[in-house]
C-alpha cells in the first residue's frame, strides 16, 4: 500500500487559550481530489498554513509525500503548489518579473512557455503591475503560480475567491486536467457546491475539529433543501404532512418555510395538489448542514 500524500495525526494548534484546530487526523492519497469545507473561521486556513509551514503547530504531526512539514519544508515546497487565500504577491513587480522569478526559484526548465500558456488560458496580461491588478487578476496570478513547476500536490485555500464564473469554469477544467495527469489536490472552501461538484472525498470540519469524513455522493445524497412556499390559501404548519420535511417556520402571509432532505420529486408532486402562488428551492447554509447533519 503506498504511502498517503498527506499524512495528519493529533494535529492542534491553540494561539493562547483560543483553540485553532484540535486532534486533526486526515489522509489523502495519491491522486485524490479531496476536500475541506466548513464555515470561515472553522480551522481550514489554520490546517493548510501548518501544512505549508507558515506556522507552528502545538502538538501532533503532518506529512507530506512521507516528508515532516517542518524538518522537510524546503523539499516539500519544491513538490507543492500553493493558492493561499489572500493571494498577495510582489506588488511592485509586473506581473511577468514575478512569475520568472518564480520559475527560477523551482528551476523550471520550460518556464516561459508554461507561463506564456497559463497566462493565455487565464487571459492575463503578464505587461501588468501586480500593485494594479483588481482581486481577481491576482488570484489568476497566484493560480499560475502555483501550477508552474507541475507540482505533484497542489493545496488550495478559497481559491475561487474574485474569479468571475467564466476564469472559475477554466480553473476547474484546468485542475480536472492536471489531476488526470497525476496530481493530488486538496480542496479548501467554505462553497458547498465547489466541493460537490469537484471532489470525490471530502473532510468537514466545524469549530477547529473533524466531525465527518465522507464520499462526496453519500453527502449529497444526505444533502438538505431549504424551501420556502407562498400558498393562496392558510396552511397552518401541524397539517403539513409529508416525509423528510423538518422545522416548519411560518412566515408573513401564506408562507412556510422548511428544509427537506428527500427526492425533491416527491415534494414537487406534493406541492401540485396545493395552491401556490411562489416556490423555492435553494441549497442551505454550511451552518444548516451542519446542524441538520451531525443533530444526533
Amino acid at each position: 500500500m503506498s504511502s498517503p500524500v498527506i499524512d495528519i495525526t493529533d494535529l492542534s494548534k491553540y494561539y493562547g487559550k483560543t483553540r485553532g484546530i484540535e486532534n486533526i487526523n486526515l489522509r489523502i492519497d495519491e491522486g485524490e481530489i479531496f476536500g475541506f469545507i466548513g464555515p470561515n473561521g472553522a480551522g481550514k486556513s489554520t490546517t493548510i498554513r501548518i501544512l505549508m509551514n507558515l506556522i507552528f503547530p502545538t502538538g501532533g504531526s503532518a506529512r507530506i509525500m512521507g516528508m515532516d512539514v517542518i524538518r522537510d519544508t524546503k523539499k516539500i515546497k519544491m513538490q507543492v503548489g500553493y493558492i493561499p487565500s489572500d493571494a498577495s504577491a510582489y506588488s511592485s513587480m509586473s506581473v511577468h518579473e514575478f512569475l520568472s522569478y518564480c520559475i527560477r526559484f523551482y528551476e523550471v526548465h520550460n518556464g516561459e512557455q508554461r507561463i506564456s500558456e497559463l497566462s493565455e488560458l487565464f487571459e492575463l496580461d503578464l505587461n501588468r503591475q501586480i500593485t494594479d491588478l483588481s482581486l481577481g487578476n491576482r488570484k489568476k496570478v497566484s493560480i499560475i503560480q502555483s501550477l508552474l513547476h507541475s507540482p505533484k500536490l497542489l493545496i488550495l485555500d478559497e481559491p475561487t475567491t474574485g474569479l468571475d464564473p467564466l476564469m472559475q469554469s477554466v480553473f476547474f477544467e484546468l485542475l480536472r486536467s492536471e489531476n488526470k495527469k497525476g496530481m493530488t489536490i486538496f480542496f479548501s472552501s467554505h462553497i458547498l457546491g465547489e466541493v460537490q461538484m469537484f471532489c470525490k472525498r471530502v473532510a468537514i470540519i466545524k469549530g477547529g475539529k473533524i466531525i465527518k469524513i465522507e464520499d462526496i455522493d453519500n453527502l449529497r445524497k444526505k444533502q438538505l433543501k431549504k424551501v420556502s412556499v407562498e400558498f393562496r390559501d392558510h396552511m397552518i404548519t401541524e397539517s403539513f404532512g409529508i416525509q423528510s420535511v423538518e422545522n416548519v417556520i411560518a412566515g408573513p402571509g401564506n408562507t412556510l418555510s422548511f428544509m427537506y432532505s428527500g427526492n425533491i420529486n416527491e415534494l414537487i408532486n406534493f406541492m401540485s395538489g396545493k395552491k401556490i402562488i411562489n416556490l423555492m428551492i435553494e441549497e442551505p447554509s454550511l451552518d444548516e448542514i451542519f446542524l441538520h447533519y451531525y443533530k444526533n
